[in-house]
């Protein structure tokens, strides 16, 4: 009987590892989750400023489900100590989000990126426990998502763009990429053509397009067939939108994020304000992964 309690043991263990998402990069932290089940993620960028907003946003969203949280840049300090500063991560950003570190994957900003050394990447490396690396990928829920920096090159055979390349071999649509800027915007920053040569690698390759960088909440048209959403409404003042037929969806005055609710060739999508109301919703289908 101990040798059949054992290969029972044997079998409940590998059953358990088979299906697991694979990690790489600085995806370290953080739950692994089965590829058929369901994993809820949430989006916000320039949300860490300090503000009774930008503190309301978070708490919603720890008080939810919470399987990885994608944070698109850019974290703020005051006069006294500046934006991207290690004093701003640990005065706004920490108090706000740091419980969710080692469930989160990070995005570089515009704000952290001149002074990531002493501040950016000590912070993943601490709190997040974690590689400080500036673009990865990982596995979750039937999803490969990928990190670009936006704020790095991107230009075509430049090291990130090939290494995009290298991570798209396997035909399907069902890919998110994140970064800080957008390459579409109805917003004030507007399109950035710079990241055109990584969009065209996407072309056929990705679904969901994410970003910050313009404060506000945007869902696009799809362009190539991927859907561009800006969730930079984290709780900084917020952008003004301009009139531009892409848009399906805009809103320039409220505080919020973008819920995802992954599986296998679907996600659900809600961009949620910081009271927990739902805005603007649907689903979309994606070709699973080779």
């Amino acid at each position: 009987m101990r040798g059949v309690g054992l290969l029972v043991v044997a079998a409940v263990l590998i059953v358990a590892t088979v299906g697991l998402v694979r990690g790489r990069g600085s995806d370290s932290g953080g739950t692994a989750r089965r590829s058929g089940s369901p994993a809820v993620v949430w989006a916000v960028g320039d949300a860490a400023d300090g503000t009774g907003a930008s503190r309301q946003l978070a708490r919603m969203i720890r008080d939810r489900r919470v399987d990885r949280l994608l944070y698109l840049g850019d974290v703020y300090g005051s006069s006294e100590f500046g934006d991207g500063t290690r004093r701003a991560f640990e005065e706004h950003y920490d108090p706000a989000y740091g419980e969710l570190a080692r469930r989160t994957a990070p995005t570089p900003g515009n704000h952290e990126w001149p002074q990531r050394d002493g501040a950016y990447d000590d912070y993943w490396r601490t709190a997040g426990g974690r590689a400080a690396e500036h673009f990865y990928a990982f596995d979750l829920a039937g999803w490969e998502i990928v990190s670009l920096n936006s704020q790095g090159e991107l230009s075509r055979g430049s090291r990130q763009e090939r290494w995009l390349r290298s991570e798209l071999t396997e035909s399907g649509t069902c890919r998110i990429v994140f970064m800080h800027r957008p390459r579409f915007s109805a917003g004030r920053h507007g399109d950035q053509p710079d990241l055109q040569a990584v969009w065209d690698d996407l072309r056929g390759r990705a679904l969901i397009a994410l970003a910050g960088h313009d404060h506000n909440l945007q869902r696009l048209q799809p362009v190539d067939g991927i859907t561009q959403f800006v969730a930079g409404a984290g709780g900084a003042n917020h952008y003004e939108l301009h009139d531009d037929e892409r848009l399906a969806f805009g809103d320039a005055r409220t505080t919020g994020a973008l819920r995802l609710e992954l599986r296998p060739g679907r996600v659900d999508y809600a961009f949620v304000d910081k009271r927990g109301r739902r805005l603007d919703r649907g689903s979309l289908t994606c070709r699973p992964l080779d």
